[in-house]
């Protein structure tokens, strides 16, 4: 992960995560990122906008404008071989002819950007840039929506080396899991990281990666990270995103803790034995690990309307720099993410829109034309030439019918 990127992704995780709560979810606080340095790019192409909704927007992106601008250009316009990623920026139609080219300019070069589609259309991109894992966007077109900001993330591998199976007692006795489960994961002898790793903030904490099979040199790592029971999810979470800094490079995590440094026995997170083997070990000591796991699957749609997530401050500069009135906002995110044996898989896809107030009530008429009886028909030639001249043909009616003995439908 890029240096100056992890660190204001570690907050905002923090951040994300706080605001879903402490029961069992998935989310991408990358991907919900990632759009707020979208939305960026429009006070980077503009330094007029830089106003209070900047301020806000660049407090929670935990960086300036221009530097989360660059990252999002960065990692959207050199996609990751094993993680999928887009953006798209959608407008109702003719809403934004009065906006600055700039921003258009400014945008991440693969960013789409077109008129607003309906809710199928929404629904096909997400399915489309998900793997088919999320079959419908995460936010509702409504009449009253003149924007709308998408990113979406998503990868499925398989493991470098799978795992073996377990009996789910290997879980351990005090585990809750041991008694619901039949079977669980244990890593194989070669292939997967594992270690018992000192912290300031929860003590010893477990640590197991698992690597995916790279794809052109390019590869995935899924770190597992567990502390004490009572330790809060928070700081749990944090600590994994401290340590995954080094997990790409399969870097020893700092604080590994040697196992002759620790007693014999067991603990809610492990059992450590002893044995005499023959082994060429540094003074003789050879220290193995292995790790027992669940297998888990994860769906959820997330509110990111909460103010520390910045999407208020995001949609009123992006309506600025567009010349678009947005008295409202909406932002949302579904993820989805499965662990087991063979390989990992996760999407996730966030959307901001812009919404205007509802007008006041008022009257409407509709007619249904209704050609229900004999009817002329005339076909009509258009022939406007590439140079923008009018060609002979232009207006002429070629075609011309009465109908008067009308066909039914035919069968699909």
């Amino acid at each position: 992960m890029r240096s100056d990127l992890h660190g204001p992704l570690s907050a905002y995780a923090a951040r994300l995560h706080a605001t879903v709560g402490d029961g069992h979810h998935v989310a991408s606080p990358l991907g919900a990122w990632l759009l707020l340095a979208v939305t960026a790019t429009t006070a980077d192409s503009d330094p007029a906008l830089a106003d209070g909704a900047a301020a806000k927007l660049a407090e929670a992106l935990g960086t300036d404008l221009p530097s989360a601008a660059e990252v999002a250009r960065t990692l959207l316009d050199a996609p990751h071989p094993l993680v999928g990623s887009a953006s798209a920026l959608w407008h109702r139609s003719g809403q934004d002819d009065d906006g600055s080219a700039a921003w258009r300019a400014a945008l991440p070069r693969t960013t789409e950007v077109g008129a607003l589609p309906d809710q199928a259309g929404l629904d096909a991109w997400a399915r489309e840039h998900t793997l088919g894992l999320i079959e419908t966007f995460p936010l509702t077109v409504k009449s009253n929506v003149e924007f709308i900001l998408a990113s979406a993330l998503a990868t499925r591998v398989s493991w470098a080396t799978p795992f073996d199976v377990a009996d789910a007692r290997a879980l351990g006795a005090d585990s809750p899991w041991a008694g619901q489960l039949r079977r669980a994961l244990r890593s194989p002898s070669e292939g997967h990281r594992c270690a018992i790793v000192s912290t300031a903030r929860a003590g010893d904490v477990i640590v197991h990666a698992a690597p995916a099979q790279t794809t052109d040199g390019a590869g995935l790592v899924v770190l597992s990270v567990a502390a004490a029971p009572q330790v809060p999810p928070a700081e749990v979470l944090a600590i994994a995103y401290d340590l995954s800094a080094g997990a790409a490079d399969g870097a020893q995590p700092a604080g590994s803790r040697s196992l002759f440094d620790l007693p014999r026995g067991e603990t809610p997170l492990w059992t450590l034995t002893e044995e005499r083997v023959h082994t060429w070990a540094r003074h003789g000591r050879e220290e193995r690990h292995t790790a027992v796991l669940p297998c888990w699957s994860a769906r959820n749609d997330h509110d990111l309307t909460a103010p520390a997530l910045g999407f208020g401050a995001a949609v009123d500069l992006l309506a600025t720099a567009m010349m678009l009135r947005a008295d409202e906002f909406d932002a949302r995110q579904t993820a989805v993410a499965r662990f087991d044996r063979y390989g990992f898989e996760a999407a996730a896809v966030t959307g901001m829109a812009g919404i205007t107030s509802m007008p006041p009530e008022g009257e409407a008429r509709t007619a249904e034309l209704r050609f229900g009886h004999p009817y002329a028909v005339v076909a009509v030639a258009t022939d406007t030439r590439a140079d923008g001249v009018t060609g002979p043909w232009h207006g002429v009616p070629v075609f011309s019918a009465w109908v008067a003995e009308p066909e039914d439908v035919p069968e699909a």
